[in-house]
C-alpha cells in the first residue's frame, strides 16, 4: 500500500500548484479543476512506473507536461464551442492585488492557449526556455519566437495599465 500512500502525498503537495497554472491557462476554475484532477488520475494510473524511473523534480515536470497536454489537445476539441465571459472566480490564489490579478488574468485569457502556456509556464512556473520547449514538444526558437509575440501582446493589450505592474 506503500505506492497508493506515495502517491497521496504527492498529489497533496502538489495540487495546488498545479491548480494555478491551470487555472491561468484555462481562465475557468472548475475545468482547471478538471485538468488536475485528470493529471492526477493519469499519473496514479501509471504511479508505480513513474516512482521507480522518476526522482522528485522529474515527476513534478511530468505533472505539469500531463496537465499542459491535455489543456492543449481540450483547446483542440472544444475549440467552437467556447463561450467567453466577463466572471471571474473570487480567488485567483496569486501573490499581489486583486486588480493587478485581474488586470494580467483578463490580459492572459486574450492570449491563444500556447502563448498564454508559454507566459504561465515562463513566467510563473519560472522555467527556462529549454524546460518550455520540452514541456510543449517544440523548438527552443518556436517558445522564443512565442514567448517574444505574447509579450508584445500583453504589452498592447495592457496599454496604460501596464503601469499597475510596476506600481502596485
Amino acid at each position: 500500500m506503500e505506492t497508493a500512500l506515495d502517491f497521496e502525498e504527492f498529489a497533496s503537495t502538489r495540487a495546488r500548484r498545479l491548480f494555478q497554472v491551470a487555472y491561468l491557462m484555462c481562465g475557468d476554475w472548475h475545468q482547471a479543476q478538471d485538468l488536475v484532477q485528470t493529471t492526477l488520475a493519469k499519473m496514479f494510473s501509471i504511479w508505480g512506473r513513474l516512482r521507480r524511473g522518476e526522482d522528485e523534480p522529474g515527476l513534478d515536470a511530468y505533472a505539469r507536461k500531463v496537465l499542459l497536454r491535455y489543456y492543449l489537445s481540450q483547446r483542440r476539441l472544444k475549440r467552437s464551442g467556447e463561450v467567453v465571459t466577463a466572471e471571474l472566480p473570487d480567488s485567483a490564489d496569486l501573490p499581489g492585488g486583486s486588480e493587478l490579478r485581474l488586470t494580467l488574468t483578463a490580459a492572459l485569457h486574450r492570449l491563444p492557449p500556447r502563448n498564454r502556456a508559454v507566459i504561465v509556464l515562463r513566467y510563473l512556473e519560472d522555467r527556462s526556455i529549454e524546460e518550455v520547449a520540452e514541456l510543449l514538444d517544440v523548438s527552443q526558437g518556436a517558445v522564443k519566437s512565442l514567448n517574444s509575440r505574447s509579450l508584445a501582446k500583453l504589452r498592447e493589450i495592457l496599454g496604460n495599465d501596464r503601469e499597475l505592474l510596476f506600481h502596485p
